[in-house]
């Protein structure tokens, strides 16, 4: 089970503490809802866990079937919705410094759209992933 301590700090902002590591994370409301934008927003933390999410399953599978996923980067797009307000999409494009056989793309696509975030997401929040293999991402 993982501890984690959070508090409010005033002006929109929040912290969270990992227990076991002591890593920090800070948050802000966003500009577009009364905050500065000056750290993640909580909604930005969420679809950014999915990106990470993803990865780390992806590193997890790979092992497991002896593939060298070379470098991976992405970029995220979050898209939020109104009345009520929540994130509506997320836009993920994965760059891979490779490329791979058809069937080690298969095991790396299905492990990333089958990590425990993207399977905890209610399914109205549209999940968009594009992977791209053989990119000059870094």
């Amino acid at each position: 089970m993982t501890k984690i301590s959070g508090k409010y700090l005033g002006d929109l902002r929040c912290s969270a503490i990992h227990l076991n590591s002591q890593s920090e994370i800070l948050s802000d409301a966003p500009t577009d809802n009364h905050g500065k934008g000056e750290k993640f927003s909580p909604t930005d933390l969420m679809a950014t866990s999915l990106a990470m999410c993803m990865m780390t399953i992806m590193g997890i599978e790979a092992n497991k079937k002896q593939i060298d996923l070379g470098k991976i980067s992405f970029d995220l797009n979050k898209l939020m919705g109104s009345n009520p307000r929540k994130i509506k999409k997320v836009e993920i494009e994965f760059k891979f410094n490779k490329t791979f056989s058809k069937e080690e793309q298969k095991i790396i696509e299905e492990a990333a759209k089958n990590c425990p975030v993207a399977l905890s997401l209610s399914t109205d929040i549209t999940q968009e992933v594009i992977f791209k293999y053989a990119q000059e991402a870094f």
